[in-house]
């Protein structure tokens, strides 16, 4: 089938380069089954808050996820710092199992009580995010923005809804369930009600195991293993060279120890993806479908060579995976560190399923990375199976210190 044909088929223009990068090279979506030799999950448990770090970023996939973007709508700078304060000390009890207090029968319970009190473990991570737009005029804090945030721009073929875009603090929440992730945005909700208001949001599925090291840990909803090449959390010069801004590279003083956070709701044509031949998947993502070895290779583990293949007549010259990652020493700063969920939302105006990817990823530099990726992603033929239509920049808050510190203090002091 060629791509004129495809394009027919669909009616417009789909996909995006930025997409692209999310969907085979991103972070897990839902699984329709478990890797193969996978060990299974453990235990849910309660994962530590406090740390120079926000603890959501290194933590496993989510078996659940949910992201809710808000506008801040405090009254001056004291307001939004209490808005803050109030967020920490919610996400504190949230993850570490803290109990919620009894009250007099007169005034309203403290918890939503779909959980007990106090909830169960359940591999809770909540992580703190500000978009470009906080720093404006309202609250002072122009002269502290982060050097590469931006909003999010539109990439090609980009369709970008203006209500599912940008936002003034991101709170990216996982669990092992989904009432889980309800019940955290429902109590982190209570006590900012004055100082943030929704702007959009999104919640979706993983199906997570523990993977052997160097596979990935679930299939995206194009049926092709997702994750294979993504950064190890636990590997801490990786993530100081690729994720954790440090003291040195540039920023703010009060962003050390944070991180870019790109975020893009994309939607996959899952139908029309079905009714593509396996080789031609195969040729788009650069991979075999069942086994996720690179195409000639007969294991996931096996690292694509493509010095010699300089014509592509084993991997396309077009394929995802050899162009989001040549693996090249040109290219060897734009790794990034990827940690999403699929989505489904029904179907739309046509009687197609509205399914996707809310892909993340998390880099030092959006230029050196996320970005950098797109720009070599632009054209693939990946693009006219998917669409981005949401999501934005942000900066994670660097961890908090102790009971007296929260959330953005060294940046609202």
């Amino acid at each position: 089938m060629s791509r004129v044909s495809r394009r027919t088929f669909l009616g417009t223009t789909l996909g995006g380069a930025a997409a692209a990068a999310s969907v085979a090279h991103g972070t897990g979506v839902a699984a329709a089954a478990a890797p193969e030799g996978a060990s299974p999950p453990t235990a849910p448990k309660y994962l530590p808050f406090e740390g120079r770090h926000q603890t959501g970023v290194a933590s496993p996939a989510p078996a659940a996820g949910l992201m809710a973007s808000f506008d801040a709508t405090a009254g001056d700078r004291d307001e939004l710092a209490a808005a803050f304060a109030a967020l920490t000390e919610e996400s504190r009890r949230l993850m570490t199992g803290g109990e919620y207090e009894d009250r007099d029968d007169a005034f309203p319970v403290l918890h939503a009580g779909t959980l007990g009190n106090p909830p169960p473990p359940a591999d809770l991570s909540i992580i703190v995010g500000v978009g470009a737009s906080l720093f404006d005029d309202r609250y002072g804090l122009k002269a502290q923005k982060p050097r590469e945030l931006v909003p999010m721009p539109f990439l090609a073929n980009d369709r970008l809804d203006p209500t599912r875009t940008h936002g003034d603090v991101l709170l990216s929440i996982s669990a092992d369930s989904p009432d889980v992730c309800i019940f955290a945005l429902r109590q982190l909700m209570r006590g900012t009600r004055g100082e943030l208001v929704l702007h959009w949001m999104t919640d979706g599925f993983n199906r997570r195991v523990s993977p052997k090291p160097g596979t990935a840990p679930v299939r995206n909803l194009m049926g092709f293993r997702d994750g294979t090449a993504n950064l190890d959390p636990a590997d801490d010069a990786l993530m100081r060279r690729h994720v954790w801004v440090g003291a040195g590279d540039g920023e703010p003083d009060w962003a050390t120890g944070g991180t870019y956070q790109a975020v893009r709701l994309i939607r996959m044509f899952v139908e029309f993806w079905d009714r593509t031949p396996l080789a031609e998947q195969e040729a788009i993502i650069g991979r075999h479908k069942e086994s996720g070895a690179p195409l000639g290779g007969r294991r996931e583990t096996d690292v694509p060579v493509f010095d010699d293949d300089p014509d592509g007549d084993r991997t396309p010259l077009d394929a995802h995976i050899r162009l989001a990652n040549p693996r090249t020493e040109a290219t060897a700063d734009s790794l990034l560190l990827r940690r999403g969920f699929s989505f489904s939302r029904g179907f739309d105006d046509a009687g197609r399923l509205d399914q996707g990817l809310a892909f993340v990823s998390f880099q030092k530099s959006l230029e050196r990375g996320f970005l950098a990726v797109q720009e070599r992603l632009n054209g693939e033929p990946l693009e006219e199976y998917i669409l981005p239509e949401g999501g934005g920049f942000f900066y994670v808050l660097p961890g908090v210190r102790g009971r007296s510190d929260f959330l953005g203090a060294s940046l609202l002091a």
